[in-house]
């Protein structure tokens, strides 16, 4: 028990005691009995005001306290929702942290199938005018070589740069121009190629809100071979230029 409760119990004992006591001194208890009730309303009242304002004064402070004790447990409260809220958030941005990562995994993992998808498309084009059989110089030998190793995962993107070194080496743009819109069965690919890597970009820029990817993507050898083949796609003839008439052989 609070000791402001014993202090008051303690007063309040010792305050009955002394008006007992002066009743039994003072005025007797028989006459007191006899009192009108007027008067005897007002000794009671005289009597017991200290008592009642002491007890005022002890609910006071106990009340104080109590509301001290309520606030600091209203503040506890407070601190500890703050911090489940900041949990909360570091939870949240955990969460959304780990789902960027697993896009972006699968992202990588269907990127590196249409690396390949790419190294083929970039193959058959690059046969299409440099093979010994329609009048190029990379031979049946090195044809295998080529394209066993763009099969194999070692370097899908080998016929690309073959495919940009023969364009840096080649000073006729009409040359150039034929190496991607020369034929028919050219355009096809190299249309096919620009709508397989453009799905690829957009993808990236899905998962890649800092473009990291991205621009690792477009810096690769098939990247560059992407530039290179869309400012020919914009002097190719309209039937040519547009993969839709051309076909393309892989939907992404």
């Amino acid at each position: 028990m609070n000791w402001r409760i014993w202090f008051g119990l303690t007063i309040t004992a010792i305050w009955i005691l002394l008006g007992v006591t002066y009743i039994s001194v003072n005025i007797g208890w028989i006459t007191f009995t006899r009192l009108p009730a007027e008067d005897l309303g007002n000794f009671l009242e005289g009597a017991f005001a200290p008592l009642a304002f002491l007890w005022l004064v002890i609910g006071y402070f106990l009340q104080q306290k109590e509301l001290q004790q309520n606030t600091d447990a209203l503040r506890s409260q407070a601190v500890a929702i703050s911090r489940s809220a900041e949990q909360a958030v570091i939870q949240s941005e955990n969460l959304a942290a780990s789902e960027v990562h697993a896009r972006q995994e699968a992202f990588l993992q269907i990127a590196q199938s249409v690396r390949g998808q790419l190294g083929s498309i970039s193959g058959l084009l690059f046969i299409s005018s440099q093979g010994t059989g329609q009048g190029g110089r990379v031979s049946q030998k090195e044809q295998a070589e080529l394209f066993s190793s763009q099969g194999s995962g070692i370097d899908p993107e080998a016929f690309s740069r073959r495919l940009l070194i023969t364009h840096l080496e080649t000073d006729d743009p009409q040359e150039q121009f034929d190496l991607f819109y020369g034929t028919e069965v050219r355009a096809r690919h190299t249309n096919n190629f620009i709508f397989t890597f453009e799905r690829l970009i957009r993808r990236a820029e899905v998962v890649d809100a800092e473009n990291i990817i991205t621009d690792a993507v477009r810096a690769s050898g098939h990247g560059f071979l992407y530039r290179v083949m869309k400012r020919h796609q914009a002097s190719a003839p309209e039937p040519w230029s547009d993969h839709t008439k051309t076909g393309t052989h892989i939907n992404f």
